[in-house]
């Protein structure tokens, strides 16, 4: 099997590459990437000595390098995290959003045409969902659950999920997609919530936190993320779409003061700024789906999850600095 992994240097995809050459020996991983500002070619210096990777500076909208990348290795599976993914920077500039998440999709997708690729998974976000009220605990979104985007990012997701299940629809491309709720674990780039608060509170820097702190997010451990892509690769059912959640729903201030507590730093360093427009109140998903068919649950609490990230960001002081 040989399978391109488009984003492979940023945060998530990453975690995938290494996931993968460590249970598929034999599989060849081929890394296509832009290494734009949250790409990082650093992180991928462990997979770089194994010869069954290979990395590819490219962008995936460029239809050229594209269609380079799939005639000299003809690839069995296209797994797609590139992606531009910081909802403040999509507010800013939504442009660049649109053109890497949706119309570098279309590219990918032409491509598996054009070289039959046996299977494309488009990896998405519980975002696309819009959100869920804070006095509503019981309420989850599931796969059913209508598309209600907020932010030019969570539209530009949710625009290439449906250009997705259209090509599996017009053209039999074999599909399948996953919307996960907000990863963290090692080499995630410190704009977002949580490395952005541990590497801050390791240098007694102020801990920005929008509002009042009480929007809530369902986090997963990236490693349980890199596990269910896995499974859905495998055995997922074509044209379908799986929610992959963490049971682990906490609000912004409660992961910034675990932050603290762990690192035994004072609740002092937190200074509430003014909210985001349009800011999602609450995400949480129900995963049983893929429970269901595939047999997947997170195994990482939060508690455990967090320790180990912090431990990294700690020990890895050298690899978020020089960004």
């Amino acid at each position: 099997m040989t399978i391109l992994i488009t984003g492979g240097a940023g945060f998530i995809g990453s975690n995938f590459i290494y996931y993968m050459l460590g249970k598929y020996p034999l599989y060849k991983i081929i890394c296509l990437d832009a290494l734009t500002y949250a790409g990082n070619l650093e992180t991928l210096n462990g997979a770089m000595k194994n010869n069954q990777f290979t990395f590819i500076k490219g962008d995936i909208a460029g239809r050229d390098v594209v269609n380079d990348v799939f005639n000299q290795y003809h690839p069995s599976h296209v797994v797609n995290f590139a992606a531009e993914s910081h909802v403040d920077r999509s507010i800013t500039d939504p442009g660049v959003f649109l053109r890497t998440n949706v119309i570098g999709t279309g590219v990918l997708m032409d491509a598996c045409r054009k070289y039959e690729t046996r299977r494309f998974h488009q990896v998405s976000t519980d975002e696309v969902y819009g959100d869920l009220p804070l006095d509503r605990p019981d309420l989850l979104f599931t796969e059913e659950t209508p598309i209600h985007a907020s932010s030019p990012y969570a539209a530009s997701k949710a625009s290439a999920d449906l250009l997705v299940l259209a090509y599996y629809r017009t053209y039999k491309l074999p599909v399948t997609i996953s919307r996960c709720s907000n990863n963290y674990g090692p080499y995630q780039f410190p704009e977002k919530l949580i490395p952005l608060m541990i590497a801050n509170a390791l240098q007694d820097k102020p801990l920005p936190v929008y509002g009042k702190g009480e929007n809530v997010r369902d986090w997963l451990y990236v490693k349980d993320h890199c596990h269910a892509i896995d499974l859905i690769l495998h055995n997922g059912k074509l044209g379908e779409v799986y929610n992959v959640g963490g049971h682990n729903e906490y609000t912004n201030l409660n992961v910034v003061k675990t932050i603290l507590k762990e690192l035994k730093k004072p609740e002092s360093l937190i200074t509430y700024v003014t909210d985001r427009p349009g800011h999602d109140l609450r995400y949480a998903i129900d995963p049983s789906k893929i429970n269901n068919e595939l047999g997947w649950l997170p195994e990482t609490s939060f508690d455990k999850g967090i320790k180990l990230t912090i431990d990294w960001y700690t020990n890895n002081r050298s690899w978020w600095k020089t960004l």
